[in-house]
């Protein structure tokens, strides 16, 4: 899951923060990324989707494969991702941009 603090739609670049493991090992909870607000895709990508049953909750999963319009995603962590897998194929509305960067790690345990 991740928490969209800022999102300058005008500019269609927003930031995220990654809360959970299921990007593990690409991204940790507490990383911070940057993301673009874009219609086109590429198989590979980690995207940003807000799935329609859970308005408001921004997710980070990569994207699989495509197909017409639906998308196929899946966490980087299988053991603790909930995804395609879990829901099946995803809309094209609920898929809202990609991930350009991480720009800030998040703690790490000791």
């Amino acid at each position: 899951m991740a928490r969209s603090y800022i999102s300058k739609r005008f500019l269609r670049i927003g930031t995220v923060a990654v809360a959970g493991d299921s990007m593990l090992p690409t991204y940790s909870n507490g990383d911070w990324l940057v993301a673009r607000w874009a219609r086109t895709f590429k198989v590979g990508q980690v995207l940003v989707i807000e799935r329609q049953e859970r308005p408001g909750i921004f997710l980070i999963k990569r994207l699989m494969q495509i197909d017409n319009e639906n998308f196929w995603v899946e966490g980087d962590n299988s053991a603790a991702s909930s995804d395609s897998r879990e829901w099946g194929w995803l809309n094209s509305g609920e898929v809202l941009g990609r991930i350009l960067f991480r720009y800030r790690k998040g703690p790490r345990p000791q």
